[in-house]
């Protein structure tokens, strides 16, 4: 039995090394499914642990209140895309904080608004994002540092002054090397009064905190936006293992003040750094598998050219086929010598996708880390076992049916039709 398992392997091989030129042609629809496989994978796990690094870095003792449209979940696509189509919100306030704030585990909050103008100083203009605080921001989010100077005090919010933080991308299209500090710049005609730099933070999620503006959220609000709502209020509690028990706190604190006892009337929304990490995690789930979906399309494309190969095959060597049973090979052996040359295919392709993959996804990570973006590509155990498997079972599916059929051919007839 084993002599005969061998006599199949060496057929097999033989039979591959004499048509090169097919093999190799058969071989790339292999390769480019096993790459993709690779690629997709290591990309999609690199993408969600950067994305969940950098959520991280606000800590985990965060908790963040947003609008929401009424009657959408706060991850529905019905309420991102009500906002986006402009539905306003305007019933989050200042003093929806003041009465989150007094609940035990709160130990900071700051409302947050958003704004865009054109920023000036001498003859240098950028048009820039304001980002409007509250005074403890600094303190809640910790990847926030000062390099120079000091961040706007509670006297500054409450008293509109017109002071600004700076990110260092800021700084350093405005001034250059010049000493930011105690200089004034332009907001929509404004003037504002430099009284600090931020260290330099890069992009979070793609967003790049360096190129904010920060000014007292009250400033904003009255002299620059002309509202008196806010976007989003960013808390940090006392004891970060009582985070859930606090968001249900805050929730109910925020059902009081917005008069909302039922959940269809909510307009507001409260999530934990915990939720948004299970969310992108659930977000990229979904899209890996939906990736593997598509990338799998290309394994069956070769599939199909291995099934197509080893038709081939098995018209070229009709009379070898009825040779060997002629002189005592059985059906069995047939069809393992047949589909062995598949398996060989898929794997020798599989082998030469990983290699490739592990090279792109390489690449992909130094070319990514030399232009600034801490993002690794990692090619993991999972994914060379999943590609592997992607490869036996193409070659095990689409070489069986031929190598059955060859399998099943009369001695008397393969030899008639030589």
């Amino acid at each position: 039995m084993f002599k005969r398992f061998l006599i199949a392997i060496r057929l097999a091989f033989g039979n591959l090394t004499k048509n090169i030129g097919r093999t190799v042609l058969t071989l790339v629809g292999i390769i480019i499914g096993i790459l993709s496989v690779i690629v997709v994978t290591s990309s999609g796990q690199g993408v969600k642990e950067y994305i969940l690094g950098q959520v991280s870095s606000f800590g985990n003792d965060i908790i963040q209140v947003e609008t929401k449209v009424p009657a959408t979940d706060k991850t529905s696509s019905a309420n991102a895309t009500g906002q986006a189509q402009g539905i306003q919100i305007t019933t989050l306030k200042i003093a929806d904080g003041e009465a989150i704030k007094k609940i035990p585990n709160i130990d900071k909050f700051s409302p947050i608004d958003i704004g865009q103008g054109l920023t000036t100083y001498q003859n240098q203009n950028k048009q820039a994002m304001i980002f409007g605080t509250g005074a403890d921001y600094a303190l809640i989010d910790g990847a926030t540092k000062i390099a120079e100077g000091d961040f706007y005090s509670q006297g500054d919010d409450n008293g509109l002054s017109q002071v600004v933080v700076i990110g260092s991308d800021i700084k350093d299209a405005l001034f250059g090397s010049e000493d930011a500090l105690g200089k004034t710049i332009k907001i929509k005609g404004m003037n504002f009064r430099v009284i600090g730099v931020l260290e330099k933070r890069g992009a979070v999620t793609f967003f790049n905190y360096d190129e904010l503006i920060y000014m007292p959220v009250q400033t904003l609000q009255k002299k620059i936006l002309g509202i008196d709502y806010v976007r989003m209020i960013m808390l940090k509690v006392k004891d970060a293992n009582m985070i859930d028990v606090t968001a249900a706190d805050v929730s109910d604190a925020l059902k009081r003040q917005h008069k909302t006892p039922k959940a269809e009337q909510e307009d507001f929304s409260v999530s934990t750094i915990q939720e948004a990490q299970k969310i992108i995690g659930d977000v990229f789930g979904t899209i890996n598998i939906l990736l593997l979906a598509l990338t799998s399309i290309s394994l069956i494309v070769g599939g199909v050219g291995i099934m197509n190969v080893m038709y081939v095959a098995v018209v070229e060597r009709t009379f070898e086929i009825g040779l060997r049973k002629a002189v005592g090979a059985t059906a069995a052996d047939i069809r393992n010598q047949f589909l062995l040359e598949a398996i060989f295919i898929t794997l020798i392709g599989g082998v030469a996708g990983i290699i490739l993959g592990y090279l792109i996804s390489f690449g992909l990570s130094y070319g990514l880390a030399a232009a600034g973006f801490k993002l690794n590509f990692p090619v993991t155990f999972g994914s060379i076992a999943l590609a592997t498997g992607f490869s036996m079972a193409t070659g095990i599916i689409f070489g069986f049916y031929p190598a059955y059929k060859a399998s099943q051919l009369s001695p008397m007839e393969a030899l008639r039709k030589e």
